[in-house]
């Protein structure tokens, strides 16, 4: 049998004679960077700790760029957005135990989102694993089981030449479609231990291409082709893909109307005739949707915020197509395509028949003219007026991270994104905490463009501590704060259900006073002078944090 060697990765001539000789005083820690290095990574994100100090001596000898966060999680979140804005693997460093559980809930986002982070956690040494309690520091009886369940592979090293290996086929699970978070965990001694292994250079770990099957496409196909009313449903895969030109020119080649999920924002054009914006938490929007004699659903779940709460049933035929086959038809039947979104919508794109209605855009136009007197009638000017404000300052190529607040709950729905993968949130997991750490990746990936952040006060308490990290690194990010003095949809919801509120109300800080106490420039704004004060924030270098004293309120559910 012939072998075709023309694939593999080749050593130049200086690595070659480099593999003979070895630099001394190496580690389990340099493997680590090293393949890092070779797989292309440039900038890592962690925090340090006792079994993982292999590693991060070893990043003293390599050309990696290293920014530490004060809390695991937040450097979770950091690694998540950066893995989200360039689309590259964000490798985040942990230690064993408290520092390995502490970034679970920023890996259930990363896992939510389909960002690709490659956690790499220490381990106890090798002579405590198997399950026996030896007592040493930070010991759990299995580490994996804890991280298992939320990543999607977990990649286990116990000798210096595995290491290599296990980094290339997590980078390589983190990169195939859907991306996703992945775990490798190397013990303490393995990472101390002196290396006299070549120093790492020819490292592949191409991820497998995910197309749909072609029988599936001309069927596919041959529906939207013949449909009367067809709709599109863009969801974050879209955006994960880069597929939003594709699915623009597929809109258009059909005249289908095009919403965009939470997930999905700046999918598609928010001022295209065919636009139906992302009004998904409106029984308009649901009503039009299931309107539709066929449905093609790209790159989303229909999950509880994609579906009204559960609400929308369809009436037509649904295409779904949707890289994480766990999702495919887990809330509806349909033709499921199991596909990266790309490549299934460029095929769309080749196989269907151009369509051409008249009334399409006339049909959208109706729909947003009900949603806008529905919303007018509630009288909340106040919250759109800060919602403007916000897009005002906001330069449309900057990114945003949006925590779980109410601001963030509005502009699911209401706010412009301009350009797909500008918008964020934590809507994936609904975790607290996410929005300035996220910020802190995102200005990290590209500190040419200012960055949002938009918390409330409670959400803010999660990460305070990352003022630190924004003014050690002096990133170009705004944070802005809302504050209402607590949890203010929980303060909404209980108060809805039960009359009255419960644990919601919380004592905070003078942010301005803490943010300088920082190093941090701060002022409190009002809502007239909000788009003057974050415009001048985001145009000044370094860190900023502007507070809006405010308390808002949700438009009103219709799926109750």
């Amino acid at each position: 049998m012939s072998h075709d060697h023309d694939d593999r990765p080749q050593l130049t001539a200086a690595q070659a004679a480099a593999v003979l000789n070895p630099p001394a005083g190496r580690n389990g820690g340099d493997l680590v960077v090293e393949s890092l290095q070779g797989l292309g990574a440039t900038t890592v994100f962690g925090l340090p700790g006792q079994h993982a100090l292999g590693m991060f001596d070893a990043l003293r000898r390599s050309s990696l760029r290293y920014v530490g966060l004060r809390v695991e999680n937040n450097a979770g979140f950091a690694a998540d957005a950066y893995g989200r804005i360039t689309g590259e693997v964000a490798p985040l460093l942990l230690s064993t135990g408290p520092g390995a559980l502490t970034s679970l809930a920023a890996l259930q986002e990363a896992a939510a989102a389909s960002a690709p982070v490659l956690a790499i956690s220490s381990q106890i040494p090798t002579a405590g694993l198997g399950g026996g309690r030896h007592g040493y520091l930070h010991e759990l009886r299995d580490q994996q089981s804890s991280v298992r369940d939320i990543v999607k592979s977990v990649h286990t090293v116990r000798s210096a030449s595995q290491i290599p290996s296990a980094i290339a086929a997590a980078w390589e699970s983190a990169l195939t479609a859907p991306h996703g978070p992945v775990w490798v965990e190397i013990p303490q001694d393995v990472l101390l231990a002196e290396t006299t292994l070549p120093v790492v250079s020819a490292m592949d770990a191409t991820p497998r291409e995910l197309y749909p099957r072609p029988e599936l496409t001309v069927a596919a196909a041959h529906l939207l082709s013949n449909a009367e009313r067809p709709v599109i449903v863009a969801g974050g895969g879209v955006v994960r893909s880069d597929a939003s030109g594709k699915l623009r020119a597929l809109a258009e080649k059909l005249d289908a109307p095009v919403v965009t999920t939470f997930g999905g924002k700046g999918a598609f054009p928010w001022e295209h005739p065919l636009s139906l914006r992302s009004w998904l938490e409106d029984r308009h929007t649901t009503d039009f949707l299931e309107d539709a004699d066929v449905l093609l659903v790209v790159g989303s779940g229909l999950g509880e915020l994609s579906s009204n709460y559960h609400t929308f049933r369809p009436g037509g035929r649904l295409i779904q197509i949707e890289a994480d086959a766990g999702k495919l038809e887990a809330n509806h039947p349909a033709l499921g395509i199991h596909s990266d979104a790309r490549e299934a919508v460029a095929d769309l794109l080749e196989a269907v028949e151009r369509r051409e209605d008249a009334g399409a855009a006339e049909r959208v136009a109706t729909v947003l003219e009900k949603v806008r007197v529905r919303i007018a009638a509630q009288e909340l000017t106040l919250e759109q007026q800060v919602l403007a404000a916000v897009r005002e300052a906001l330069p449309d190529t900057a990114p945003s991270f949006w925590d779980m607040t109410i601001l963030a709950y509005w502009a699911w729905s209401a706010f412009d994104a301009r350009r797909p993968n500008t918008m964020h949130s934590a809507q994936g997991a609904g975790g607290l905490g996410y929005g300035f750490p996220a910020a802190i990746g995102a200005a990290v990936a590209d500190p040419t463009k200012p960055v949002l952040a938009v918390s409330g006060d409670g959400g803010a308490m999660y990460s305070i501590a990352e003022l630190a990290t924004a003014r050690q690194y002096d990133l170009p990010l705004t944070w802005l704060i809302v504050d209402d003095g607590g949890y203010g949809i929980l303060r909404e919801y209980m108060t809805g259900a039960f009359g009255e509120a419960t644990g919601t109300e919380l004592s905070r800080p003078d942010f301005v006073a803490l943010a300088e106490s920082f190093g941090v420039p701060a002022v409190v704004t009002t809502p007239e002078s909000l788009a003057a004060d974050l415009g001048k924030a985001l145009a000044a270098p370094g860190p900023s944090v502007v507070v809006l004293p405010a308390v808002l309120r949700m438009f009103e559910p219709t799926h109750l």
